[in-house]
């Protein structure tokens, strides 16, 4: 398979938040800030893989700074690295006040995609070209990220089954 330029899955999508999205503290739900880093993640997997992709996990997301009402929400998604079938995509998600352009990080998030073959199965991806420093350094940190992930998935399988 010919490798993809990291840059070819790139995502920006903002939304402003309105009153349904925010909860009795007049800030975004942070289920509602959680189905955009999805959704914007599953787009540049989809993008990355140009076949259907599906979440698989959501490695860490953490709350650094409410968004309120009326203030546009920035997510930024790139796939990290990718896998035999699945993918890394990394999202960071900004809070803009409209009026003054200032911008703070709301949190950040890792999400691991599986790509789908028509009946389902899990598909090969294409390797990913990185073509920066800062390109290169995610892709080590989200194998990084994977070997963790691994080790924490067979910990689990094993304590499950009574081992």
């Amino acid at each position: 398979m010919t490798p993809v330029p990291a840059a070819t899955s790139r995502v920006e999508t903002t939304h402003l938040v309105m009153p349904g999205h925010a909860n009795v503290h007049g800030t975004a739900f942070g289920g509602t800030i959680m189905q955009w880093t999805d959704l914007c993640a599953s787009l540049a997997a989809f993008r990355h893989a140009r076949l259907p992709v599906v979440t698989a996990a959501v490695d860490q997301l953490n709350f650094l700074a409410p968004v309120p009402i009326g203030h546009i929400c920035i997510l930024r998604g790139q796939v990290n690295a990718a896998f035999r079938t699945s993918m890394e995509v990394g999202v960071e998600v900004l809070t803009e006040d409209p009026c003054t352009g200032a911008q703070r990080l709301c949190c950040e998030a890792y999400l691991t995609f599986v790509a789908l073959g028509p009946e389902g199965e899990p598909r090969a991806v294409p390797p990913l070209a990185t073509a920066t420093e800062a390109e290169r350094q995610r892709e080590a940190d989200a194998q990084a990220r994977r070997a963790a992930r691994l080790a924490l998935r067979a910990r689990l399988r094993d304590g499950a089954s009574g081992r």
